[in-house]
């Protein structure tokens, strides 16, 4: 994740919020959860794989009638939290599927703010009336990022393959606004909608939401069927310019600019900062180094999925990287096991990196890209990512 508002300013918004808690575990200060030695990272927490819409790029191929499998059970679930609360996690992220599907969600939830966790929900958007937005708020919930493909109805009901979900969407955001509830616009760019990225900043304006997350196409789930309408790096050089423009002209105390699944946009903006004169250019170099704004896959970042499955990140849901199931042992063994060779690998990853990743300058401070991307192109985890623009300058220069 770049936050680009913050490192351009050296402040955020909803960044700066949720480094903090309430109720921080016993001798952990809260402010240095995320950069404990122990390690400790957000979890991105796959509760259901059921789903109202069937989204072209949904990286779990989430819908109707979900998997088919044996999800967590209640106690199950209840006992991951535990386990996730006892460990000091800074970050618990309710994620689907579309989360609110699942049957006691608001169990989960509320489990999860009695043991002191701070908890987050990425949905889709359509089942949040207001009486369920206050009911998210009750439960602890402190942000809600909701999804929203494009600025109008026609293309965002297009790639959520559905009639009026986009109306829904957007009326979620205003539900959660209204109510003094955080919640901000999640966007995954590809061909189909990247034209509409101007119009949709100035959608989030004008509904005053704090944060605008992009998400460049990550090949997982189904986005492998539409791999074809990722941007060339050039094109997502060119939108990262854009967004770099506007976090600059933006007041930073009213909204925040993300990029998430491509690392190398913090040296996109070092570069900039660098050739600008700016001088929050030392203060951002810094902050990227400490905050480790590289992938943090396998290290600050884990995935667990409806089955109680373990993965590096949300994106790397396959056997050949599952780290081993909560059913069989507890999250916090499995995340500090020093055998374990899928974590091992991750956390060491520069060492493998090949192509012109495992030769680039970079490679520390950005980690090498997205690794399941460099996987569908090349087939190879360990290839160059081949979204990175940098690399593409690198060859020509």
């Amino acid at each position: 994740m770049i936050r680009i508002t913050q490192l351009v300013h050296g402040k955020g918004t909803v960044s700066e919020a949720l480094k903090h808690r309430t109720k921080p575990p016993p001798q952990v200060p809260s402010r240095l959860l995320a950069f404990a030695e122990t390690r400790r990272p957000v979890v991105f927490w796959n509760i259901t794989s059921r789903c109202n819409l069937a989204c072209a790029h949904c990286y779990i191929s989430a819908g109707l009638g979900g998997h088919g499998g044996r999800e967590l059970t209640t106690g199950e679930a209840e006992a991951f939290i535990e386990d996730l609360a006892e460990m000091g996690i800074p970050l618990l992220l309710f994620t689907g599927g579309e989360p609110l599907m699942r049957h006691d969600f608001w169990e989960l939830a509320d489990c999860a703010a009695a043991h002191g966790l701070k908890t987050a929900l990425s949905t889709n958007g359509t089942l949040i009336t207001r009486a369920v937005a206050e009911r998210i708020k009750d439960s602890g919930i402190e942000y809600v990022g909701v999804s929203l493909d494009g600025a109008t109805e026609d293309t965002h009901d297009a790639m959520r393959n559905q009639p009026g979900c986009f109306r829904k969407a957007v009326q979620a955001l205003r539900n959660c606004m209204d109510i003094g509830l955080k919640a901000g616009i999640r966007v995954t760019l590809t061909r189909d909608n990247y034209e509409e990225l101007e119009a949709l900043l100035e959608l989030s304006e004008e509904l005053q939401v704090p944060r605008f997350c992009v998400y460049w196409l990550v090949p997982s789930g189904r986005g492998r069927a539409i791999y074809d309408k990722q941007l060339t790096p050039s094109e997502a050089y060119r939108i990262f310019e854009l967004l770099y423009q506007r976090a600059c002209e933006l007041d930073p105390s009213k909204m925040e600019i993300l990029t998430v699944d491509a690392p190398q946009d913090g040296i996109y903006l070092l570069e900039k900062l660098r050739a600008e004169g700016s001088p929050e250019y030392d203060n951002a170099l810094r902050l990227l180094q400490y905050t480790g704004d590289s992938c943090s896959a396998g290290d600050r970042v884990a995935n667990v999925d409806p089955y109680g499955n373990v993965y590096p990140c949300q994106f790397a849901q396959m056997d050949e990287l599952k780290i081993g199931n909560i059913r069989e042992r507890k999250f916090s063994e499995l995340w500090n096991d020093t055998s374990n060779p899928v974590l091992n690998a991750f956390r060491e990853k520069t060492k493998f990196l090949r192509g012109r990743c495992g030769s680039c300058p970079y490679r520390e401070l950005c980690g090498g890209g997205c690794r399941i991307r460099a996987l569908a192109q090349y087939g190879d985890v360990w290839a160059e990512d081949p979204l990175c623009y940098y690399l593409d300058r690198m060859e020509h220069d």
